[in-house]
């Protein structure tokens, strides 16, 4: 799986959208062009340059259960575009 965070600022978290709850979360995606794709459009919106990060989906979902951050799985029969409002990091 892969996450989206921060060029050059990896290890300090990764984008996370916030939900209708205003509850953080971490999305995941399955495929790493939809990552992409992602990361993409969050630049074309004057984000800064974004990093997609492949990593263990099972440590990943282990630690975000562990921390109660909510997640939210990205298959490539989704589509999802980048909120205009409020984003953060996790």
């Amino acid at each position: 799986m892969f996450i989206i965070t921060v060029e050059g600022k990896e290890k300090d978290g990764a984008y996370s959208v916030i939900d209708d709850e205003g509850e953080q979360v971490l999305y995941m995606f399955d495929e790493e062009d939809d990552a992409m794709r992602y990361a993409g459009q969050l630049e074309e919106m004057g984000y800064p340059e974004m990093h997609v990060l492949e990593i263990d989906d099972d440590i990943m979902i282990k630690t975000c259960e562990m921390h109660g951050h909510r997640y939210a799985i990205i298959t490539k029969n989704d589509i999802v575009i980048p909120p205009e409002t409020e984003h953060d990091y996790i």
